[in-house]
């Protein structure tokens, strides 16, 4: 199980971190998570993490998202990938991602937040619009409707 104890290695990185995000979909909500730590922390955002050595980009979706949620899901496509890099004060990289998004289909599991988030929820598109969501899930929520989350 990974756990959130690399923290510290995210920041100033010596080379861009891997990262997938899932968009899972039930009856036309969005599965949303509130993130408990940086980047992005006290925000809305969309269940993922790191990509694991040896493992492929849709098993660590499917496997970060039930670490984070206990929600099972089945990977459906490819929706986007882009970089996330974020400079501090000084102009420094703070972090840098390389993001991979999916499309997913919840299967079973039960709803249960782990330490990495403090609540989750499933949301319509349109209250989605109104959240405090991570830029990053903006983005992945843009591409996948084809509607402004920006």
């Amino acid at each position: 199980m990974n756990t959130f104890s690399d923290a510290s290695a995210r920041e100033y990185p010596k080379h861009p971190r891997v990262g997938v995000g899932v968009v899972a979909i039930k009856d036309n909500k969005i599965l949303l998570v509130k993130r408990a730590f940086e980047p992005g922390a006290n925000k809305w955002s969309i269940p993922g993490g790191m990509v694991e050595v040896g493992e492929r980009l849709s098993d660590a979706g499917v496997r970060e998202t039930e670490e984070e949620t206990g929600i099972r899901v089945q990977m459906l496509e490819l929706i986007s990938a882009f970089d996330m890099i974020d400079f501090d004060d000084e102009g420094k990289v703070k972090y840098h991602y390389v993001l991979v998004d999916f499309l997913a289909r919840p299967t079973g599991g039960d709803e249960k937040p782990s330490e990495e988030i403090t609540d989750l929820k499933w949301v319509s598109y349109e209250t989605a619009k109104d959240m405090d969501l991570t830029e990053t899930a903006r983005r992945a929520l843009s591409e996948l409707f084809g509607l402004d989350f920006t």
